[in-house]
Protein backbone atom coordinates (compact mmCIF):
# COMPACT_ATOMS: atom_id res chain seq x y z
CA UNK A 1 0.00 0.00 0.00
CA UNK A 2 1.28 3.44 -0.90
CA UNK A 3 2.27 5.65 2.06
CA UNK A 4 0.44 8.52 0.36
CA UNK A 5 -3.33 8.98 0.25
CA UNK A 6 -4.95 9.41 -3.18
CA UNK A 7 -3.53 12.83 -4.04
CA UNK A 8 -6.62 14.01 -5.93
CA UNK A 9 -8.58 13.74 -2.70
CA UNK A 10 -6.54 16.35 -0.84
CA UNK A 11 -7.64 19.51 -2.73
CA UNK A 12 -11.26 18.44 -2.34
CA UNK A 13 -10.77 17.85 1.39
CA UNK A 14 -8.99 21.19 1.92
CA UNK A 15 -11.61 23.19 0.01
CA UNK A 16 -14.58 21.47 1.64
CA UNK A 17 -13.16 21.98 5.12
CA UNK A 18 -12.29 25.63 4.50
CA UNK A 19 -15.69 26.43 2.94
CA UNK A 20 -17.70 23.94 5.05
CA UNK A 21 -19.63 23.04 1.91
CA UNK A 22 -19.22 20.42 -0.80
CA UNK A 23 -21.14 22.68 -3.22
CA UNK A 24 -18.90 25.70 -2.64
CA UNK A 25 -15.82 23.48 -2.86
CA UNK A 26 -17.14 22.11 -6.15
CA UNK A 27 -17.58 25.65 -7.53
CA UNK A 28 -14.04 26.55 -6.56
CA UNK A 29 -12.57 23.36 -8.06
CA UNK A 30 -14.82 23.53 -11.14
CA UNK A 31 -16.30 20.06 -10.57
CA UNK A 32 -19.68 18.74 -9.38
CA UNK A 33 -20.60 18.44 -5.68
CA UNK A 34 -20.93 14.72 -6.23
CA UNK A 35 -17.30 14.56 -7.42
CA UNK A 36 -16.15 16.38 -4.26
CA UNK A 37 -18.14 14.00 -2.08
CA UNK A 38 -16.67 11.02 -3.92
CA UNK A 39 -13.10 12.22 -3.42
CA UNK A 40 -13.68 12.80 0.29
CA UNK A 41 -15.22 9.35 0.71
CA UNK A 42 -12.11 7.86 -0.93
CA UNK A 43 -9.92 9.74 1.52
CA UNK A 44 -12.04 8.63 4.50
CA UNK A 45 -11.86 4.99 3.34
CA UNK A 46 -8.11 5.22 2.93
CA UNK A 47 -7.65 6.81 6.39
CA UNK A 48 -10.28 4.67 8.08
CA UNK A 49 -11.94 7.63 9.82
CA UNK A 50 -14.79 10.06 9.14
CA UNK A 51 -13.55 13.56 8.26
CA UNK A 52 -16.95 15.25 8.05
CA UNK A 53 -20.35 15.03 9.65
CA UNK A 54 -22.94 15.47 6.89
CA UNK A 55 -26.21 17.34 7.28
CA UNK A 56 -28.85 18.33 4.74
CA UNK A 57 -27.40 21.73 3.84
CA UNK A 58 -23.92 21.80 5.34
CA UNK A 59 -20.99 19.64 6.35
CA UNK A 60 -18.97 19.96 9.53
CA UNK A 61 -15.42 18.70 10.11
CA UNK A 62 -15.01 16.06 12.77
CA UNK A 63 -12.29 16.23 15.41
CA UNK A 64 -10.23 13.86 13.26
CA UNK A 65 -10.89 16.03 10.22
CA UNK A 66 -9.67 19.17 11.98
CA UNK A 67 -6.58 17.44 13.34
CA UNK A 68 -5.73 16.00 9.91
CA UNK A 69 -6.17 19.40 8.23
CA UNK A 70 -3.86 21.03 10.79
CA UNK A 71 -1.14 18.48 9.99
CA UNK A 72 -1.35 18.50 6.19
CA UNK A 73 -2.19 22.21 5.73
CA UNK A 74 1.41 23.48 5.89
CA UNK A 75 2.54 20.75 3.49
CA UNK A 76 -0.16 21.68 0.96
CA UNK A 77 0.85 25.33 1.23
CA UNK A 78 4.49 24.39 0.61
CA UNK A 79 3.46 22.44 -2.49
CA UNK A 80 1.45 25.44 -3.70
CA UNK A 81 4.29 27.91 -3.04
CA UNK A 82 6.96 25.71 -4.64
CA UNK A 83 4.80 25.09 -7.70
CA UNK A 84 3.98 28.79 -8.10
CA UNK A 85 7.65 29.72 -7.80
CA UNK A 86 8.66 27.32 -10.55
CA UNK A 87 5.84 28.50 -12.80
CA UNK A 88 6.80 32.15 -12.23
CA UNK A 89 10.36 31.42 -13.40
CA UNK A 90 8.96 30.59 -16.83
CA UNK A 91 6.59 33.53 -16.77
CA UNK A 92 7.57 36.38 -19.10
CA UNK A 93 4.96 38.74 -17.73
CA UNK A 94 5.21 41.55 -15.19
CA UNK A 95 2.22 42.49 -13.05
CA UNK A 96 2.56 46.11 -11.93
CA UNK A 97 0.31 48.57 -10.06
CA UNK A 98 0.63 52.27 -9.29
CA UNK A 99 -1.45 55.31 -8.28
CA UNK A 100 -3.81 56.50 -11.05
CA UNK A 101 -2.19 59.94 -11.26
CA UNK A 102 1.28 58.39 -11.64
CA UNK A 103 -0.09 56.13 -14.38
CA UNK A 104 -1.79 58.93 -16.31
CA UNK A 105 0.76 61.71 -15.92
CA UNK A 106 4.10 59.91 -15.99
CA UNK A 107 4.08 56.20 -16.76
CA UNK A 108 1.73 55.99 -19.75
CA UNK A 109 3.99 58.05 -22.03
CA UNK A 110 7.01 55.90 -21.17
CA UNK A 111 5.51 52.41 -21.18
CA UNK A 112 6.08 51.85 -24.91
CA UNK A 113 9.83 52.39 -24.48
CA UNK A 114 10.07 49.40 -22.17
CA UNK A 115 8.01 47.18 -24.46
CA UNK A 116 10.17 48.13 -27.46
CA UNK A 117 13.32 47.28 -25.50
CA UNK A 118 11.84 44.01 -24.18
CA UNK A 119 9.30 42.78 -26.76
CA UNK A 120 8.95 39.31 -25.21
CA UNK A 121 7.69 40.75 -21.91
CA UNK A 122 3.93 40.96 -21.32
CA UNK A 123 3.22 43.95 -19.11
CA UNK A 124 0.00 43.87 -17.03
CA UNK A 125 -0.68 47.30 -15.56
CA UNK A 126 -3.21 48.31 -12.92
CA UNK A 127 -3.83 51.42 -10.83
CA UNK A 128 -4.91 51.87 -7.23
CA UNK A 129 -4.71 54.48 -4.49
CA UNK A 130 -4.66 51.73 -1.87
CA UNK A 131 -1.69 49.87 -0.44
CA UNK A 132 -0.92 47.14 -3.02
CA UNK A 133 -1.91 43.60 -2.00
CA UNK A 134 0.75 41.50 -3.72
CA UNK A 135 -0.71 38.09 -2.91
CA UNK A 136 -4.39 38.80 -3.49
CA UNK A 137 -3.84 40.79 -6.70
CA UNK A 138 -1.00 38.67 -8.09
CA UNK A 139 1.36 41.66 -8.26
CA UNK A 140 5.10 41.43 -8.83
CA UNK A 141 6.02 45.04 -8.12
CA UNK A 142 4.29 48.38 -7.53
CA UNK A 143 4.74 52.11 -7.11
CA UNK A 144 3.34 53.47 -3.87
CA UNK A 145 3.06 57.09 -2.73
CA UNK A 146 3.92 57.06 0.98
CA UNK A 147 6.70 57.78 3.48
CA UNK A 148 8.74 54.70 2.58
CA UNK A 149 8.28 52.97 5.93
CA UNK A 150 6.84 49.46 5.75
CA UNK A 151 8.66 46.53 7.34
CA UNK A 152 7.10 44.06 4.88
CA UNK A 153 8.32 45.87 1.77
CA UNK A 154 11.56 46.57 -0.02
CA UNK A 155 11.13 50.26 -0.91
CA UNK A 156 13.37 52.24 -3.27
CA UNK A 157 12.71 55.95 -3.75
CA UNK A 158 11.81 56.84 -7.34
CA UNK A 159 11.01 60.50 -6.79
CA UNK A 160 11.02 62.49 -3.58
CA UNK A 161 7.94 64.30 -2.38
CA UNK A 162 7.74 67.91 -3.52
CA UNK A 163 5.04 70.53 -3.86
CA UNK A 164 5.35 73.15 -6.59
CA UNK A 165 2.88 75.64 -8.06
CA UNK A 166 1.55 75.57 -11.66
CA UNK A 167 -1.09 77.23 -13.80
CA UNK A 168 -1.92 77.82 -17.45
CA UNK A 169 0.21 80.56 -19.10
CA UNK A 170 -2.90 82.61 -19.90
CA UNK A 171 -4.06 82.43 -16.27
CA UNK A 172 -0.68 83.69 -15.06
CA UNK A 173 -0.75 86.59 -17.52
CA UNK A 174 -4.40 87.48 -16.83
CA UNK A 175 -3.86 87.76 -13.06
CA UNK A 176 -0.29 89.08 -13.23
CA UNK A 177 1.12 86.39 -10.95
CA UNK A 178 4.68 87.53 -10.38
CA UNK A 179 5.33 86.74 -6.70
CA UNK A 180 4.01 84.13 -4.23
CA UNK A 181 2.01 86.84 -2.51
CA UNK A 182 0.05 87.46 -5.70
CA UNK A 183 -1.70 84.13 -5.18
CA UNK A 184 -4.19 85.87 -2.88
CA UNK A 185 -5.88 86.98 -6.13
CA UNK A 186 -5.97 83.48 -7.59
CA UNK A 187 -8.28 80.52 -7.22
CA UNK A 188 -6.36 77.72 -5.49
CA UNK A 189 -7.10 74.24 -6.86
CA UNK A 190 -6.73 71.90 -3.92
CA UNK A 191 -6.00 68.19 -4.23
CA UNK A 192 -7.84 66.86 -1.17
CA UNK A 193 -5.48 63.86 -0.98
CA UNK A 194 -2.37 66.06 -0.80
CA UNK A 195 -2.85 69.07 1.45
CA UNK A 196 0.21 71.23 0.80
CA UNK A 197 -1.23 74.68 0.11
CA UNK A 198 -1.15 75.90 3.71
CA UNK A 199 2.49 74.84 4.18
CA UNK A 200 3.60 76.26 0.82
CA UNK A 201 1.93 79.65 1.34
CA UNK A 202 3.18 79.92 4.91
CA UNK A 203 6.75 79.11 3.83
CA UNK A 204 7.03 81.23 0.69
CA UNK A 205 4.35 83.93 0.97
CA UNK A 206 4.07 84.46 4.73
CA UNK A 207 0.34 83.68 4.60
CA UNK A 208 -0.91 81.90 7.70
CA UNK A 209 -3.33 78.91 7.56
CA UNK A 210 -6.36 80.99 8.57
CA UNK A 211 -5.74 83.37 5.68
CA UNK A 212 -5.23 80.43 3.32
CA UNK A 213 -8.62 78.95 4.24
CA UNK A 214 -10.25 82.29 3.38
CA UNK A 215 -8.83 82.34 -0.18
CA UNK A 216 -10.89 81.22 -3.15
CA UNK A 217 -10.39 77.53 -3.73
CA UNK A 218 -11.75 74.46 -5.52
CA UNK A 219 -11.48 71.06 -3.81
CA UNK A 220 -11.00 67.99 -6.04
CA UNK A 221 -10.28 64.44 -4.90
CA UNK A 222 -8.59 63.19 -8.10
CA UNK A 223 -4.99 64.29 -8.66
CA UNK A 224 -5.08 64.01 -12.46
CA UNK A 225 -8.32 66.04 -12.53
CA UNK A 226 -6.70 68.74 -10.39
CA UNK A 227 -3.98 69.20 -13.00
CA UNK A 228 -6.52 69.19 -15.85
CA UNK A 229 -8.48 71.93 -14.09
CA UNK A 230 -5.36 74.12 -14.00
CA UNK A 231 -4.69 73.43 -17.70
CA UNK A 232 -8.22 74.67 -18.45
CA UNK A 233 -7.68 78.02 -16.72
CA UNK A 234 -9.61 77.23 -13.53
CA UNK A 235 -6.88 78.36 -11.16
CA UNK A 236 -3.49 77.49 -9.69
CA UNK A 237 -2.57 73.95 -8.71
CA UNK A 238 0.02 72.64 -6.29
CA UNK A 239 1.52 69.35 -7.45
CA UNK A 240 4.50 67.05 -7.38
CA UNK A 241 6.71 68.14 -10.34
CA UNK A 242 6.79 64.52 -11.50
CA UNK A 243 3.10 64.75 -12.42
CA UNK A 244 3.31 68.15 -14.11
CA UNK A 245 6.53 67.81 -16.14
CA UNK A 246 4.88 66.59 -19.36
CA UNK A 247 2.27 69.37 -19.37
CA UNK A 248 5.01 71.94 -18.69
CA UNK A 249 7.11 70.61 -21.57
CA UNK A 250 4.08 70.85 -23.88
CA UNK A 251 3.37 74.44 -22.80
CA UNK A 252 0.03 73.62 -21.18
CA UNK A 253 1.28 74.67 -17.74
CA UNK A 254 3.97 77.00 -16.44
CA UNK A 255 5.92 76.44 -13.25
CA UNK A 256 5.30 79.52 -11.14
CA UNK A 257 8.14 80.49 -8.83
CA UNK A 258 10.47 77.52 -9.61
CA UNK A 259 12.84 78.66 -6.88
CA UNK A 260 10.06 77.97 -4.35
CA UNK A 261 9.56 74.20 -4.14
CA UNK A 262 8.42 72.65 -0.87
CA UNK A 263 9.86 69.31 0.24
CA UNK A 264 7.14 67.06 1.70
CA UNK A 265 7.49 63.85 3.77
CA UNK A 266 6.02 61.52 1.10
CA UNK A 267 7.38 60.23 -2.18
CA UNK A 268 6.94 57.72 -4.98
CA UNK A 269 8.57 54.43 -4.00
CA UNK A 270 9.08 51.28 -6.03
CA UNK A 271 8.05 48.44 -3.72
CA UNK A 272 7.87 44.65 -3.58
CA UNK A 273 7.69 42.12 -0.71
CA UNK A 274 11.01 41.71 1.09
CA UNK A 275 10.85 37.92 1.22
CA UNK A 276 10.03 37.43 -2.47
CA UNK A 277 12.77 36.84 -5.02
CA UNK A 278 12.12 38.84 -8.18
CA UNK A 279 12.01 36.98 -11.48
CA UNK A 280 14.39 38.07 -14.22
CA UNK A 281 11.64 39.87 -16.19
CA UNK A 282 10.57 41.77 -13.08
CA UNK A 283 14.19 42.76 -12.35
CA UNK A 284 14.50 44.09 -15.91
CA UNK A 285 11.37 46.18 -15.45
CA UNK A 286 12.48 47.41 -12.01
CA UNK A 287 15.90 48.50 -13.32
CA UNK A 288 14.34 50.23 -16.33
CA UNK A 289 11.88 52.13 -14.15
CA UNK A 290 14.65 53.28 -11.80
CA UNK A 291 16.71 54.46 -14.77
CA UNK A 292 13.77 56.41 -16.18
CA UNK A 293 13.31 58.12 -12.82
CA UNK A 294 17.03 58.92 -12.57
CA UNK A 295 16.96 60.49 -16.05
CA UNK A 296 14.05 62.69 -15.04
CA UNK A 297 15.75 63.88 -11.85
CA UNK A 298 18.98 64.57 -13.74
CA UNK A 299 17.21 66.59 -16.44
CA UNK A 300 15.48 68.76 -13.84
CA UNK A 301 18.80 69.61 -12.21
CA UNK A 302 20.23 71.00 -15.50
Amino acid sequence: MSPYPPLKTLPAFEAALRLQSFSLAADELNVTPGAVGQQIRKLEEWLGVELFTRSVRQVYPTVDGLAYAARIGPALQQISDASAQLRRRQDHSVHFAMPPSFAAKWFSSRMARFLIMHPTTALHVGSTEEKPNFDQDGLDIAVRYFDGNDDSLEAVLLYRGQAAVYCAPSYRDELGLETPGDLVRATLINDTKHHWWADWLATFAGIDPDQTRALKHIDIDQTAMVIEAAIHNQGVVISNPLLAEEDVSEGKLVHLFPEHVLTVPLGYYLVHPKKRELRSQVRLFRDWLLEEARDLVSSQRL
